[in-house]
């Protein structure tokens, strides 16, 4: 077993990592991108031959190494783990508009300390670094082996039909691609284009491999295999396996109004279980010189439609449950960077509510390593600025966030057992050239101080508060 990483080390890593850090999309992803997991070119241009479909399709691959260390306050067990992994896709040519896409991959378990033994002082489990493996292992197998993508698409210049196993980036199922492999979905998905500033979008899905899993589940098995919590009484949520969801309906609609103003409409249908809808609407304004003052607005509504199981103790959302979010955002972007400031407010109607297996929050607020689903009277603010610096490549994000949550014995808004904290994050991104064009690096590391009240009960701190988390990531593309 490798001891842990003293203090002064992780330090020495992070100044050494500094110069060699920059941004890639594999990392964080922002939700309604185009999933650029593979970063391949499509092979264009359609044939005539069926030999030619397969002898001239696109192969693309992406290996990563990824170390993470978790520092816990006291006694608190700290974790630490690297993994390497990679994985190849192929893409054919298209004929008469048809293309297949298969891709697959793997990850070891190369060094860790011991993930799936629980802290002595809590009794809870690892929360970080078990990610980057197979949460659900079969026989303490912590590798993971997974056939990402197969699927049959046709397209033409307005309009592309997706059957089967794919990646979609939205804001209710997203990549939330901060491990070793990202989220897949199964199911039918449509993109169409009627003219330049409006996309459709949506389908049915029926399947879901989340993050951190070797393989597919059903929708209503894929909730639970990350922690539950608790229910709004305070019990252990029993939800997982008890679930009946037949499938997802799922559309957005995103368009543009002049150059300067984006707006996007989300609806998504989890059947027998919740209704979620979101409106956000974003835009600039230029000033002097080079710089843009940035604004954007965001909305989301949820009501619940069934709840899962029609025995209570069962059920994911309470019968008759709601919830209610709003947020904001405005900042100034120019030449050297750009700085902003974010405001989420989940008010007390209710805990918002999303399978933490389907995606990360689309809020303005978000921050790595941490979320805010499950939570309701909710205040959440974070100052984040960016830059490009004057090496090529290389860019940088420093944020702080405040959150100020429930009282963790409030069970009915309080989801998880989280006190209010403040988080810092420190991410640096680096992009190779000449030789070593397809390199990416990565460092972040972040710490949260608790500021909510814990009443001395160890659970409300470990792997939540007062810790802090080092991430050292290399990915190559090719």
């Amino acid at each position: 077993m490798i001891p842990q990483i003293p203090g002064w080390m992780k330090w020495m890593i992070i100044g050494c990592f500094i110069p060699f850090s920059q941004f890639v999309y594999g990392q964080h992803q922002e939700v309604n991108d185009k999933p650029e997991i593979w970063k391949n070119q499509e092979a264009s241009g359609d044939t005539q031959k069926l030999m030619d479909v397969f002898k001239r399709g696109h192969i693309s691959g992406h290996f990563r190494s990824f170390f993470m260390n978790t520092q816990n306050a006291g006694a608190l067990k700290d974790d630490y783990a690297l993994a390497m992994g990679g994985g190849l896709k192929f893409e054919s040519k298209t004929l008469y508009g048809f293309q297949l896409g298969l891709s697959g991959v793997y990850v070891f378990n190369v060094a860790s300390s011991a993930l799936l033994q629980s802290d002595s002082l809590t009794g809870q489990n690892n929360r970080y670094e078990l990610g980057l493996f197979d949460i659900s292992p079969r026989d303490n197998n912590l590798n993971v082996s997974r056939l990402e993508e197969l699927y049959l698409r046709w397209k033409n210049e307005k309009l592309n039909i997706t059957l089967g196993k794919q990646h979609i980036n939205t804001p209710f199922i997203n990549l939330q691609d901060g491990r070793m492999r990202p989220t897949a979905v199964d199911g039918i998905w449509v993109e169409w284009k009627p003219r330049n500033e409006l996309n459709v979008v949506g389908g049915y899905l029926y399947g879901m491999s989340p993050r951190s899993t070797s393989r597919y589940f059903s929708i209503e098995n894929s909730i639970g295999l990350y922690p539950s919590g608790v229910d709004t009484a305070g019990k252990p949520s029993t939800y997982k396996g008890n679930l009946q969801i037949p499938g997802i309906a799922y559309a957005g609609l995103m368009g543009k109004i002049g150059k300067s103003i984006r707006w996007q409409s989300w609806q998504m249908w989890v059947m027998q279980l919740y209704y979620s809808s979101l409106y956000q609407w974003e835009g600039n304004i230029k000033t002097k010189g080079r710089s843009q003052f940035l604004y954007a607005a965001q909305l989301i509504y949820q009501k619940q439609v069934g709840g899962g199981n029609q025995t209570k103790n069962y059920t994911y959302i309470d019968s008759g449950a709601s919830s209610l979010v709003y947020g904001g955002k405005v900042g100034l972007g120019g030449a050297h960077g750009t700085l902003h400031l974010a405001y989420t407010h989940i008010t007390a109607m209710g805990r918002y509510l999303l399978p933490r297996e389907w995606g990360r929050d689309p809020f303005f607020t978000f921050m790595a390593r941490e979320r805010n689903e499950g939570f309701g009277d909710l205040h959440a603010m974070v100052v984040q600025w960016s830059a490009q610096t004057k090496v090529k490549g290389l860019k940088y994000t420093l944020a702080l966030g405040y959150f100020d949550l429930p009282d963790v014995k409030n069970f009915a808004l309080n989801k998880y057992g989280m006190p209010s904290y403040w988080q810092g994050n420190l991410d640096v991104r680096y992009s190779f050239g000449g030789f070593l064009k397809g390199l990416e690096s990565q460092l972040l590391y972040l710490h949260k101080w608790k500021t909510g009240e814990d009443y001395g009960n160890l659970k409300y701190v470990y792997n939540k508060v007062d810790m802090s988390n080092l991430n050292v990531v290399l990915n190559f593309y090719f």
